[in-house]
């Protein structure tokens, strides 16, 4: 397909969740609160925006005079979700993250923040719009089809989570509401399907080189607008992983071709990404008609000069395999992981364990210890495994023990003396006595027999030496 003869224009806007308190309030982001004790029922009205018009997305919600019902839990909203008291000032932790990504995303910074309203009388926002202030803009990033450049960067309050629809009414959860999300659109310089996937790709890589990003389903959504010659642009949500962009964007291509050559009008519009790479009608395309200023809100004087310098997931990779001498899948592995700082710390500290080591336990060591014994592993912090790592340090437990040790620990069953070291004399008795009951095995049989015996109890490079040495 011959993208440029076919007028192809698309460009990519980006959520992302941040990990920090809620934008407007201090409860905190908690997005999976499943016992709500609050109740509040509204309906909602299309105001109208700075234009003095209603927006056509708006009024087409508000024709269908549903009535929303909101749930929340005291632990993670409060009267500002409920909009029964005004926001407070924003969350200045979230401000100095979007700003970080404004930096490094290349971008004009503004000079004062100035939140607006944008109107959404879908039910997802209770005050019936949704808060959002410009960041940065005219920045860029680079791709391997050249520069695409990056119009906008917001930062916003995240919408409340649906949980329940039918015809006459809508149940939403609070507790997602208000939690800070960045947006970034880019400009309509994406040259082909595979290069939006790119793009989105990069820009999420640079998303997480910050730390400071949510991670999981449902913690960053991308959009893609899309347009051909003699068609319009169209919107569509929803892309379940990044995998099937392509195959989505080639599909609404071919929709709007096809309208062409049956002589009908495409129509702007949004539309949802289905699972079997077709795209569904959702609603009209909203327009500027929506936006008013936010009064509530005092502007924000922004010090760019002294927004922090981060580090790149892809600068950190190469740093790691240079400096540390990790192989390359480890250190993308590494890199990527919220582990990366851990593993700093780390290397600094125990001077005794390679960096190699700790590397592979925070990477694959982990994973193992997960697979074989329990899913547990998951919820042990960098505090657990600097315990671990102290007592490998110190010589107290063997490199062959760790994924015991990890599972140990995650179980809450840690008992040192189940680890403690043989003596050189212990050990090489207890060397003789396999190899005795063991005799004429080949050298590499008799070095595993000992290991499955004695793993934990000794270093195994020990282990192998004293085997040779008995028989030679």
């Amino acid at each position: 397909m011959d993208y440029k003869e076919l007028g192809f224009k698309c460009g990519i806007e980006i959520h992302q969740q941040l990990e920090t308190h809620k934008l407007f309030c201090n409860c905190p982001s908690i997005v999976h609160d499943n016992n709500p004790n609050i109740k509040v029922i509204r309906k909602l009205r299309a105001a109208a925006g700075e234009t003095g018009e209603v927006d056509v997305a708006a009024a087409y919600e508000q024709a269908k005079q549903r009535e929303f019902i909101y749930e929340a839990c005291s632990t993670s909203s409060c009267l500002v979700e409920l909009d029964e008291e005004p926001p407070h000032a924003p969350n200045p932790e979230a401000v100095q993250i979007a700003l970080q990504i404004a930096k490094m995303l290349n971008a004009k910074i503004v000079d004062e923040m100035q939140f607006m309203r944008k109107t959404v009388v879908d039910g997802s926002n209770v005050s019936g719009f949704q808060r959002t202030a410009l960041i940065g803009r005219d920045g860029y990033v680079d791709t391997s089809l050249g520069k695409v450049g990056i119009t906008v960067i917001c930062l916003e309050e995240e919408a409340a989570k649906r949980i329940k629809t039918d015809k006459d009414s809508v149940v939403f959860r609070l507790d997602r509401l208000g939690v800070p999300l960045i947006e970034i659109g880019t400009d309509a310089s994406i040259k082909t399907p595979e290069h939006a996937k790119e793009t989105a790709e990069k820009l999420g890589m640079i998303l997480r080189s910050t730390g400071r990003v949510k991670r999981g389903i449902g913690t960053i959504r991308q959009d893609v607008n899309v347009s051909i010659k003699g068609g319009a642009r169209i919107e569509v949500k929803g892309f379940q992983d990044l995998k099937s962009m392509p195959k989505v964007i080639e599909y609404e291509i071919k929709r709007q071709q096809q309208l062409i050559r049956e002589g009908k009008n495409v129509e702007k519009e949004v539309r949802k990404a289905e699972e079997d790479g077709t795209t569904s009608f959702l609603r009209p395309m909203p327009g500027a008609s929506r936006m008013y200023p936010e009064t509530d809100i005092k502007p924000i004087t922004v010090e760019a000069a002294e927004v922090e310098e981060v580090e790149l997931i892809e600068e950190k990779t190469e740093r790691y395999k240079k400096e540390f001498k990790i192989p390359d899948e480890i250190a993308k592995m590494l890199a990527r992981s919220e582990k990366a700082l851990w593993f700093e710390n780390f290397v600094s500290k125990f001077k005794n364990i390679k960096p190699l080591s700790i590397a592979e336990t925070l990477v694959s060591t982990i994973k193992e210890a997960r697979r074989k014994y329990t899913p547990k592993v998951d919820e042990l912090g960098e505090k657990d495994f600097e315990e671990i790592f102290n007592l490998l340090d110190s010589g107290k437990i063997s490199k062959e023990s760790l994924v015991d040790v990890i599972a140990d620990f995650a179980k809450g069953e840690f008992d040192i003396s189940k680890y403690a070291q043989m003596s050189d004399e212990k050990l090489e008795k207890e060397i003789k006595k396999i190899i005795d009951e063991n005799k004429g095995a080949p050298e590499n049989a008799l070095i595993g027999r000992v290991m499955a015996k004695l793993r934990g109890k000794a270093d195994g490079k020990k282990i192998v030496e004293i085997v040779r040495k008995i028989i030679l």
